[in-house]
């Protein structure tokens, strides 16, 4: 089962056996034709093993923000564990709120606190800025992937069928 790899903007990892079958999902979709029914279940097994590592990868992302709450409440006393869970959390895409930019604010006595604060009002920008602007800064939420039958033979228009001759009169009979 591929697993989330990190904390990096989600990575995933892969075994040989899940690689195997995204070479044989591949080969499906380019070279359309009948498929073997294991292809198929392999495929879609792979599928609802992504969409569970992709599930697990959101529910260590909402451990990780409830777990950089409970520090930022803490703080000052819990100044050397917020800094790199914060850290950690920027590095996989969190957006740093007012709360992360006030407790910052409270501890930039710290260098290592200072050079996170600088790093965070910048993000905190970017983020101002993308939304006036009327963009998404990041893209939304994935969704399942589903298995389409026909592969790209079902992209190409369909090919009108040869037109037969049409049958010749019979001669008529000479009198």
């Amino acid at each position: 089962m591929p697993t989330p790899y990190g904390s990096s903007r989600g990575g995933m990892v892969f075994g040989a056996d899940e690689v195997r079958v995204v070479r044989r999902a591949l080969a499906l979709a380019l070279l359309p034709g009948p498929s073997r029914p294991d292809d198929v279940r392999d495929c879609l097994r792979l599928s609802r093993a992504v969409d569970a590592a992709v599930d697990e990868a959101a529910r260590l992302r909402a451990f990780l923000v409830a777990d950089l709450a409970r520090y930022r409440d803490a703080l000052p006393g819990s100044l050397a564990g917020y800094l790199p869970l914060l850290t950690e959390a920027l590095d996989a895409g969190y957006q740093p709120g007012p709360d992360d930019l006030a407790s910052l604010r409270a501890v930039r006595h710290d260098p290592a606190a200072a050079r996170l604060l600088v790093r965070c009002q910048d993000l905190a920008e970017q983020a101002v800025r993308a939304r006036l602007a009327g963009r998404a800064l990041a893209p939304g939420p994935r969704t399942p992937l589903r298995a389409l039958p026909g592969g790209r033979a079902a992209d190409e228009p369909a090919k009108p069928a040869p037109a037969k001759p049409a049958p010749a009169k019979p001669a008529t009979p000479a009198r």
